[in-house]
């Protein structure tokens, strides 16, 4: 018969590339996954790996094996999530993935929720950009993942995950209190175009938002500091360094010298959601989190 065990490692081999990435991911020794692979090949009794340069490609034979071994792991987990689990008990172990700004405005919230209520669930978090956290989940490292898109920079969701929104964010114009902006009511892209701004890093999509914000001018923001957290982004404002567009969720009390200022043509806003893989959708644990997660997100959608 063969191990469950084993057709896990090959699908991790398929997806990550290499019984070394796999490895990382699946939280065994190299060794440990190429014995896993041994034992399928000795039960198959064919090779489903073949040597390419440093790394491995699957044989034929073992990527239409890795196709039948996620279909029977994906029936599996989703036995487990429903027939194996009481619905009204929530327990095991559920790893989560959000952005930053979601893991303080969110996240932090649902934890302490159930650390106050006493429920069986242990869940651990990792901060990811969305488009990080969507694979995670999707390749099944992750169980919930937190994720938002802007009105213009779409989000791509596979078919085998199921999204829900959950709230509207605005990003705001920070400056600081003696910029000539800081007395405006609300801004407009056109009245942006000379700042000096600080930015997520390249390729983020925050930093996509911010330079569609200025497509419609055929012109590109002019970014001094790259930095992904969001608190730096402040300090550096109120350092009368740069600007920023920063989002509220999640967002600490601003500095005195700090200033918020709405923007609009266009509103930068983007949607907050969560993500998990069709096989877990009657999970008790994925449920209970996604209820807590309703609930705090309700106040900023109003």
């Amino acid at each position: 018969m063969i191990d469950i065990g084993s057709l896990q490692a090959l699908a991790a081999v398929e997806q990550h590339g290499s019984v070394i990435a796999a490895s990382e991911v699946m939280g065994f020794s190299p060794s440990a996954v190429s014995q896993q692979i041994k034992k399928l090949e000795k039960q198959t009794g064919f090779s489903v790996l073949e040597r390419r340069g440093r790394g491995v490609l699957l044989t034929e034979r073992g990527l239409t094996l890795a196709a039948y071994g996620r279909r029977i792991l994906s029936e599996l987990e989703e036995l487990q999530s429903t027939l194996l689990s009481d619905p009204a008990k929530p327990y095991g172990r559920l790893k989560v993935v959000a952005f930053s700004t979601a893991c303080r405005g969110l996240i932090g919230p649902m934890l302490g929720m159930l650390a106050s209520s006493g429920t069986d669930l242990d869940v651990s978090v990792l901060a990811e950009d969305p488009r990080e956290a969507v694979a995670r989940v999707a390749g099944g490292e992750a169980d919930l993942g937190i994720v938002h898109d802007w009105n213009s920079v779409p989000l791509v969701i596979p078919e085998h995950l199921v999204l829900e929104w959950l709230c509207e964010d605005i990003a705001d114009l920070l400056v600081h209190r003696s910029h000539p902006l800081a007395a405006r009511s609300q801004v407009e892209a056109a009245d942006l175009v000379d700042e000096r701004w600080i930015s997520t890093p390249n390729g983020a999509i925050c930093n996509e938002a911010l330079l569609r914000i200025f497509a419609g001018l055929g012109r590109v923001p002019d970014i001094q500091v790259y930095d992904p957290d969001f608190s730096t982004h402040i300090a550096l404002v109120e350092q009368k360094v740069v600007v920023a567009l920063v989002p509220r969720l999640g967002r600490p009390a601003l500095p005195a010298d700090v200033v918020a200022v709405p923007v609009a043509n266009p509103v930068p806003e983007r949607r907050v959601g969560m993500v998990h893989r069709r096989t877990m959708t009657a999970s008790p644990g994925i449920q209970h989190l996604a209820g807590l997660l309703r609930g705090i997100a309700a106040p900023e959608a109003s």
